[in-house]
């Protein structure tokens, strides 16, 4: 009997479980990664346990009849109860509160997973049945209340599901709100399969014959909800790591013209040990922040605050608001003072600044100043903009392209 239908969706659930292993051995203590890996586990071993190959086989080995259905019902709830406590998790709130409601489905599954094994015991199915064992043992004392309360658990944390899932939707906007209604539509998969196996299990009961929809339909149904209510949970996180990985590439590319501007007077960005293209973007945004600062300090002598403060009135002039004007100041006087010390290759003004009784201008303490005292890698991308765009910038580059040697000078003199 073919078994591909689960093997397949058990593969996939045991490759996402390995791709978490190494986040998981980092950060044991996190509750919902654990809780994710936990329900990733879990929903590889129900469809790897679930198939009929496999059932027959666990048969033979451990020399139980049917013992994989009972083995199989576990699962499912153990499953259920790790759904809910992901949720539980996922959702938030205060940590008593999260650990104390995740103790109790944890607490409520664990005594139906006792009851199943006990009712199994306590009853009678010597006919090895893989693929209608519900429907064949409706009737049985024992087996048959193992089956209704398997079915019942498996309905008690569908509807809880759906309830929770739908109504966080309701109070959250995008990605996690796609994900928490791709979940309910799993869920209502699941509904749908619960519906057919009640209906054929109580068939039986009344002496009609549904067997199929539990044989053939109700697998699927499963299936198809299982892997459905997964990609649910993996959408948002990563839609989000997406997210944040083109976020982040997004800074490093519009720092890109703050980078070049310095790149002549930067030792790091001309001449340092390049990282790779595939070296993970936070380094990469990391080595353009450094290599800018290191070309900002070489600048330090060059500074003018008078080319800023007229940078900045013109801005404001030309109606930008106060940061967005204190990057376009901060912008201009950095290129201001790029041209400045290529037109003093001797480096006479840095010589001035370390002999002179006071120190060489330094940028105004504004919030933006090239000191980047206070926002960091937020203004470093506004002065980046305010370079490529800024009519300011651009005036004050020209102005300065021009100047000679001979006005450096005077100012050393």
């Amino acid at each position: 009997m073919d078994g591909s239908s689960y093997y397949i969706p058990a593969v996939a659930m045991s490759a996402a479980l390995m791709f978490k292993a190494p986040a998981l051995s980092r950060s044991w203590r996190d509750p919902l990664l654990r809780s994710v890996c936990t329900l990733m586990a879990l929903a590889g071993l129900v469809f790897f346990f679930a198939a009929p190959p496999t059932i027959g086989e666990v048969n033979d080995v451990i020399g139980i009849t049917n013992v994989s259905a009972p083995l199989v019902y576990c699962l499912l709830s153990a499953f259920s109860a790790a759904c809910l406590v992901l949720i539980v998790n996922w959702r938030g709130g205060p940590a008593e509160s999260t650990r104390r409601v995740s103790r109790r489905w944890i607490i409520g599954y664990s005594v139906v997973i006792v009851a199943l094994v006990v009712l199994f015991v306590l009853g009678d199915a010597p006919v090895e049945r893989l693929v209608d064992f519900d429907t064949y043992y409706a009737n049985e004392p024992f087996v048959r209340e193992m089956i209704v309360l398997y079915l019942v658990a498996l309905t008690v944390s569908g509807v809880a599901m759906s309830v929770m899932c739908g109504r966080w939707a309701l109070q959250v906007q995008g990605w996690l709100r796609a994900g928490l209604l791709i979940i309910v539509a799993g869920y209502l998969f699941n509904i749908a399969y619960l519906t057919t196996k009640f209906t054929a299990v109580i068939a039986r009961w009344n002496g009609a014959n549904l067997d199929y929809l539990s044989s053939d339909a109700a697998p699927v149904l499963a299936s198809t909800g299982v892997q459905i209510s997964a990609i649910g949970f993996c959408f948002p996180l990563a839609c989000q790591r997406v997210g944040d990985t083109w976020s982040t590439w997004s800074t490093y590319r519009r720092l890109g013209p703050l980078w070049r501007e310095l790149k002549p007077v930067s030792p790091h960005a001309a001449h340092g040990v390049r990282m790779s293209w595939w070296s993970p973007a936070e380094l990469q945004v990391t080595q353009r922040e450094s290599d800018i600062h290191d070309g900002m300090l070489s600048l330090y002598p060059y500074f003018d605050t008078v080319v800023r403060a007229n940078a900045y009135g013109a801005a404001l002039a030309a109606g930008s608001d106060p940061a967005q004007a204190q990057a376009e100041a901060d912008a201009a006087m950095v290129t201001a003072a790029v041209r400045a010390r290529a037109a003093d290759p001797d480096g006479r003004v840095i010589d001035t600044a370390e002999t002179a009784d006071t120190p060489a201008p330094a940028p105004s303490p504004a919030p933006a100043s090239p000191s980047m005292s206070t926002e960091g890698p937020r203004d470093l991308v506004r002065m980046s903009i305010a370079l490529r765009q800024s009519p300011v910038v651009a005036a004050a580059r020209g102005q300065y392209a021009t100047r000679s040697e001979s006005d450096f000078h005077e100012r050393t003199n």
